[in-house]
């Protein structure tokens, strides 16, 4: 594991004592965006990118999963074509401007400081196999099949799919090939809870349509 992996949940944990230390002295701290998250990252991979994005999906402001959404889909055209070092993304410039609420910026740091503390300790090189260039199309799908469950509507219908790629980020990173068999058992949970949420949904508008009929004589 690198010495960037290993002092990620510093970086965070060093972040939210600023913040915290700026709001005690009378400040208000920044906004925390995209741009400063990867900051944090000291990192400009594809697979960082898609990390922070796929967390700030499950952030609950108006329009911001729908939005990441279509930035998850140019991910996984991308990770399709092999690009995973990228020097910029024509999306970044304008998700930049996405700011969160002084809460949620301590949350989303928190949750980072102790995601990378976890994976640090739980995560480690193992099933070499699973991140050869020959799979690279189908994780690219699964990339895609996941963000398109993020841009429907359901309730709460963002956190599996973004936790999936949470975990399937870090295989990456860490590359820990169990990582990815945890990414395909939860997108599998999400798959299988948006085709019930789906199934409930027709079957109540059969009923409706039923009623409505009766309703109206016809």
């Amino acid at each position: 594991m690198s010495s960037t992996q290993s002092t990620l949940s510093v970086s965070f944990l060093r972040a939210l004592a600023r913040r915290r230390r700026a709001r005690l002295q009378g400040y208000t701290p920044d906004p925390v965006t995209l741009q400063a998250l990867l900051r944090l990252h000291g990192d400009a991979s594809l697979v960082v990118v898609l990390l922070v994005l796929s967390v700030l999906t499950v952030v609950p402001v108006a329009g911001v999963g729908t939005i990441l959404s279509f930035a998850i889909f140019a991910i996984a055209w991308r990770w399709a074509i092999g690009g995973l070092h990228r020097p910029g993304l024509p999306f970044e410039k304008s998700l930049n401007h996405i700011a969160l609420s002084p809460q949620w910026s301590e949350r989303v740091l928190r949750f980072m400081a102790t995601l990378y503390t976890r994976a640090d300790r739980w995560l480690h090189p193992r099933w070499p196999s699973v991140f050869h260039s020959r799979w690279a199309m189908g994780w690219a799908f699964w990339i895609a099949a996941m963000a398109a469950i993020i841009f429907l509507p359901l309730p709460l219908g963002n956190v599996l799919p973004s936790l999936s790629l949470v975990f399937l980020c870090l295989a990456w990173m860490f590359k820990d090939g169990l990582a990815c068999l945890g990414s395909l058992i939860v997108g599998l949970a999400a798959i299988a809870y948006t085709a019930a949420f789906g199934q409930l949904v027709w079957a109540m508008g059969v009923q409706g349509f039923t009623l409505a009929r009766s309703w109206l004589g016809l």
